[in-house]
């Protein structure tokens, strides 16, 4: 990817970073192209233009490889990552380290910075793979885990929506069906050749051709809009996916007052946050930059 001319520098009494004469070299932050990156990428740019950076904005790059390997050939500088996708990144996926936030996170810093590369604060909100039931159902059969939901599925009672890679992958439902003790057999899944939670989530919570259970990520804007139960995982089944800003060494031994202005901010991207926030984008309809900016202007109150 080629990179855009250098824009204007900032004047130099705004950030001692650009106190140099001649023109700054932008902060090129990317993101992928689904709506969580690109929620994320926005707070990233808005954070960064209120500190006086020039940033140039490469969001919906891609998927995963395409825009971490963007990151690698030094084409962008930062992007919002998960901790968990680094395992796949290393080959590492049966370390059970990526099954606990904190180790997840040690892991994911340490095998990257032999790349070149620096975690900074992650968000307190895991993003992996769950498995959401009809609120109607959970709270008659008083579903909360996914114990409870093996249980149900041991009583013939699921009907479950998901993509055939969540049924496929060895990290997802086999993970869940081997750590909960269960096997939903094939006949109560319907399959979808995509990813898209939101509609797996919405068969669900309609109860699409018998569905009644959906596959959803943890932080899916679909949550907050319909009457869905997500099943806990308190067995960790699944590895943890948390959201981080990943930044180039070169460029935050540049500019290091980047860290702690985006420490602040995602230490406050819990979960509901991040599905509030989601939901204003998929469910509202409104623009992921419109929804990162009010989001960052109610926060500026808080100390």
């Amino acid at each position: 990817m080629s990179r855009r001319g250098i824009l204007a520098a900032m004047a130099g009494a705004m950030l001692p970073a650009f106190s140099s004469a001649g023109p700054a070299r932008p902060i090129v932050i990317g993101s992928k192209s689904d709506t969580e990156g690109a929620l994320l990428g926005n707070l990233i740019s808005a954070v960064l233009e209120r500190l006086g950076f020039t940033v140039e904005r490469r969001l919906g790059l891609g998927p995963t490889l395409i825009v971490r390997s963007a990151l690698l050939a030094s084409e962008i500088d930062l992007y919002p990552e998960y901790t968990g996708n680094v395992a796949f990144f290393t080959g590492t996926e049966t370390d059970p380290s990526w099954k606990s936030s904190e180790s997840a996170y040690d892991l994911a810093l340490r095998l990257d910075a032999a790349r070149g590369l620096v975690w900074l604060r992650r968000a307190p909100a895991n993003n992996t793979w769950l498995v959401a039931v009809q609120g109607r159902l959970a709270r008659e059969r008083g579903l909360a885990t996914m114990l409870d939901f093996a249980g149900a599925v041991r009583a013939d009672l699921i009907r479950l929506a998901a993509s055939t890679e969540f049924v496929e992958s060895p990290a997802a439902l086999p993970s869940f069906e081997a750590a909960y003790g269960f096997t939903l057999p094939l006949s109560r899944i319907i399959s979808l050749p995509g990813g898209d939670t939101a509609v797996t989530a919405r068969a669900a919570a309609e109860g699409i051709s018998g569905v009644n259970a959906g596959m959803v990520y943890g932080t899916d804007g679909a949550l907050a809009a319909l009457d869905l139960v997500v099943m806990s995982d308190p067995k960790g089944a699944q590895i943890v996916y948390e959201p981080a800003p990943v930044i180039r060494a070169a460029t935050l031994e540049r500019h290091p007052e980047i860290r702690s202005a985006l420490d602040h901010v995602f230490a406050r991207l819990d979960a509901d946050t991040l599905r509030r926030l989601n939901a204003a984008i998929t469910v509202e309809g409104r623009t992921a930059a419109a929804v990162a900016g009010e989001w960052l202007a109610g926060e500026a109150s808080h100390p």
